[in-house]
């Protein structure tokens, strides 16, 4: 199968990343005075109020205690699970929501850290961060150099320009240029499988696996027709097609990838944090404000119910 680096700014798509990414008013609107805000304005801490848990903070190492704060790391540019507000500065999304309910059932502050996808596990197994909630996968290979604990379960799904012109569908794809996020589990082992399955096996070709940054940049690329499809988190690409109906649509049903799509946050391998992580994670699973972000996401049917350690 061939895989391209392909790394470029399409000054043509340029207007579709502006309005995918907060920072250039992705989702929003003119608000009448007494509307509610739109959700990429509304920057308001899903934590406030919230109580820490005794048990979690009873698991809690002393370096903690006495540092007070974790250091999260999110790459965020995936609304709408992990991206930042209107103001360019406020990390929002279900993601940043459930970061700061964890923080708080651990009664530490949370420091974010943003960065692209594919740095976040070196910088946590050398000391930089010191968790991450960013929608990844407890994949073998991660296993080996990070703890991981349970807290979603979403899908991906295969984007394409509005119309479907090339008539794409998830098991024809054969030749196509098909983009994913570089470290992500759509370049690491989905896509690779699926070209395996859906072409390479009957005799067709394989997939050009397209590798970029992020999400925004893919779409860019889509749309200025750089590539033909994308293959992504399908909350990331739900919320494209939402926010720009007549530009993108997201083919259904989500990506038969023959595995399951459980999410968990990660932190160093025999990490002394972990049993409090766990533990301020279930605390947050069983909390009002877990359904409440999920909901506010559109990530209702996402839920789970235990915080599994991986």
């Amino acid at each position: 199968m061939k895989t391209i680096n392909k790394v470029q700014t399409a000054a043509a798509g340029l207007a579709v990343l502006l309005t995918l990414s907060a920072c250039g008013g992705a989702a929003s609107s003119t608000s009448a005075p007494g509307e509610a805000k739109s959700k990429t304005s509304d920057t308001a801490d899903i934590s406030k109020g919230v109580q820490p848990d005794a048990a979690a903070v009873a698991l809690l190492p002393e370096s903690f205690k006495s540092k007070g704060e974790l250091t999260v790391a999110m790459d965020l540019h995936y609304p709408p699970t992990t991206f930042l507000a209107d103001d360019n500065t406020t990390p929002i999304g279900v993601n940043p929501d459930i970061a700061r309910l964890v923080a708080k059932k651990l009664d530490l502050k949370l420091k974010f850290e943003n960065t692209q996808f594919d740095t976040i596990i070196p910088g946590i197994d050398g000391g930089r961060y010191d968790f991450t909630v960013t929608t990844m996968s407890p994949t073998e290979e991660r296993l080996k150099v990070l703890d991981m604990v349970t807290y979603l379960n979403s899908g991906i799904s295969v984007a394409v320009v509005h119309g479907n012109p090339l008539n794409i569908s998830n098991d024809g794809m054969c030749g196509k240029n098909i983009a994913v996020t570089k470290g992500s589990n759509a370049q690491l082992k989905h896509m690779p499988n699926v070209s395996k399955w859906t072409c390479e096996e009957k005799g067709k070709p394989a997939i050009n696996i397209i590798t970029l940054p992020n999400v925004q940049e893919s779409l860019t690329q889509l749309v200025s027709k750089r590539v033909d499809g994308v293959v992504d988190a399908t909350p990331s690409l739900a919320w494209a097609s939402e926010q720009q109906p007549n530009t993108f649509e997201v083919l259904a049903p989500q990506l038969d990838t023959r595995t399951d799509h459980i999410n968990a946050m990660g932190l160093k391998k025999g990490s002394e944090l972990t049993p409090a992580l766990q533990a301020a994670t279930q605390s947050v699973l069983d909390s009002p404000e877990y359904k409440e972000s999920l909901d506010k996401w559109g990530l209702g049917g996402a839920g789970i119910t235990t915080a599994n350690l991986k």
